[in-house]
Formats: C-alpha cells, structure tokens, sequence
C-alpha cells in the first residue's frame, strides 16, 4: 500500500512540475506572456532601482539612524524563496528529463546528445515547452528577490549598489535567455535554484534562532556556483565552436562577460575574507573559537556572519558586498 501511494505521489508531482497542458503548451510570447517586452523590463528595472534610492535617501532624514524593525519578514521571504527554488529546481529537472525522452529521436540526425543539450541548444530553438516554462518561472522569481533588497535598507540603514546591480543585471540575463532561447540556460538554472534553495533554507534556519555554521556557509555555495559556472561557458564555447554554432551565444557572450567580472571581484573578497580569518587567528592564539563565541550575547553570529541571503543567481555579485561585510565585522570582534 505504501509503494502504490509513493508511486502516486511521484506521478502526481510529475503530472504537475512536467506534464501539465499550460507546461508543455508554454510559449515565450509578447502578447502572452506577463513581463515579456523590454518596455517592461526597462520600466521594472527603473522603478526598483528608483524606490531602492528613494527609501534609502528617506532614512538618511533622522538623525538617529537605527535599524527599523522588519519583525518575521526576513525569515518568511527566505521560507518562500527557498520553496520556489526547489520547486523550480525540481520542475526544471523532471522536464529536462521529459524533453530529452520525447525529442531523443530528432538528436540523432545531428548526433546531438543530452549532455550537449544541456550545453548548446541547436540552431533554431525557440522558447516554447516544458523548460522555457521554468526558466519563465525563474524569471518572474527574480522580482521576488528584488524585495530582499528593501529588507536589507531597512535593517541595516544602508544602500548596497553590489546587491543593486546584481539584481539588475540577472532580471535582465533571465529575460534574454528567453527572448533569445540562450544556451545554457537549462544548467544554470538547476546549479543556481540548488544553491539558492541551500542557501534560503539556510537563512530561515538561523532567522528563527537555529545554530549558524561555523564557517562562511552561503560564501562557500557561491564559490560552488561561481567555479560550475566557469566549466559550464567554458563547454559551452567549445560546442559553439566544435558543432557549428550554439543557439543564442548573442546573449551568452553578454552573460559570460557579466560572470567573468563577477568572478574576479568575488575571488578578490573571498581571499581578503580569509586573510582577516588568518590575521584574528594570531590575535586570539587560538582560543575563542566558534564553542566559545556562542553564548555570549548572540556573539556566536561571528561564527558566520552571512545571514543576509544572496540573491544571486549566475555569479551573485552581492555575495561580493557580504562577504566584504563578513570580513569587517569579523575583524571589528576580534
């Protein structure tokens, strides 16, 4: 009885994460598609950049800058981003898997196999089907990040332009990889709502008081994606050059170059992070590690700093400003 309740349950998921009519009906479309035309790209971009502005210019008016209280807003957002990304992981994998069954026959002629798909979408590919429609999905997520960005004012009474541009730029690569049916797009997509999924679920379990790691958790998930990402362009440019062309590498060139100045300044943060790691060590001797921080007046929050959650998505340029932020206060405790 069990065994035909776990196997109703998988094809119910499956029914609904891949097989659904409006999933594999789905067609990228001006007309269709909500938040398809660069008018509303344009304008979405442009307002979020302006009331981010805005709210941070208001709360330079006191003169008493203190923290505004948010209360659970923090910790339901990472709840929320954390059940999407996996949702979205999940019903981008199952259709992934979907369409290499249904269109396996049509990869033969060009010898095309599923490794490559996942590399370099042939010539001709137009956004329609089972993973246009979560990559649609992952787009709309990235104006649900976007709200992080005003938590983060209002706590911290502080305007991060890393975590702005971010925002910015990945809103806009997740809508030309559908406007231009971009290659690649399926794998960044699962590696990016992987880490976010870890890295929400890690910021609701520290929100409401449950122990923080002991070393810089949403740091090291990023340094997984970052280093995926590079093997991935790099397989990607190799496919476009072997096989005559990769779909989108228009739009690819514009990603790769976004990902490529997003991995230098992370790696410049990442290694002065530890350099102030190594540099409290030899203050403290050794003593007072992450067992002796806890305890003392929520002090254990210097065992990991990052609590503020990435909203990155293909490199996450504003882990960049936490970890900058990870280091200072690290060295301040000391």
């Amino acid at each position: 009885m069990s065994v035909a309740a776990a196997a109703m349950a998988v094809n119910w998921v499956t029914y609904y994460l891949a097989e659904h009519p409006a999933i594999v009906n789905f067609r990228w479309s001006h007309t269709h598609s909500w938040g398809s035309t660069w008018s509303f790209l344009a304008s979405s971009v442009s307002l979020y950049l302006a009331l981010a502005l805005l709210l941070h210019l208001l709360l330079l008016l006191p003169r008493r800058r203190r923290p505004v209280p948010v209360g659970p807003a923090p910790a339901l957002h990472s709840l929320l981003m954390a059940l999407l990304s996996a949702t979205i992981f999940a019903g981008a994998l199952l259709s992934s898997a979907a369409e290499i069954r249904d269109t396996r026959w049509l990869w033969r002629r060009s010898r095309t196999t599923p490794f490559q798909w996942f590399l370099c979408f042939p010539l001709g590919t137009r956004p329609s089907g089972r993973v246009f429609f979560w990559s649609y999905v992952f787009y709309l997520s990235r104006f649900l990040h976007m709200l992080r960005t005003f938590l983060t004012i209002l706590r911290r009474r502080r305007l991060s332009f890393a975590q702005l541009f971010n925002n910015a730029a990945l809103t806009c690569v997740a809508f030309l990889w559908l406007e231009f049916s971009q290659s690649f797009q399926v794998l960044a997509i699962l590696s990016a709502t992987l880490v976010y999924a870890a890295v929400y679920g890690y910021r609701f379990w520290t929100a409401i008081g449950l122990p923080v790691a002991c070393f810089p958790f949403v740091a090291h998930c990023q340094v997984a994606l970052l280093g995926c990402n590079l093997v991935c362009h790099v397989g990607v440019l190799t496919l476009h050059l072997v096989k005559g062309g990769c779909n989108g590498i228009g739009a690819w060139v514009f990603n790769s170059v976004l990902n490529c100045a997003v991995l230098m300044l992370f790696l410049k943060f990442y290694v002065k992070m530890h350099l102030g790691k190594k540099r409290g060590a030899a203050v403290v001797l050794g003593g007072g590690g992450c067992a002796d921080s806890i305890g003392a007046g929520g002090a254990g929050e210097a065992c990991d700093r990052d609590r503020e959650p990435s909203s990155s998505l293909c490199g996450g340029s504003d882990v960049i400003k936490e970890a900058e932020e990870e280091s200072i206060v690290r060295e301040k405790e000391l």
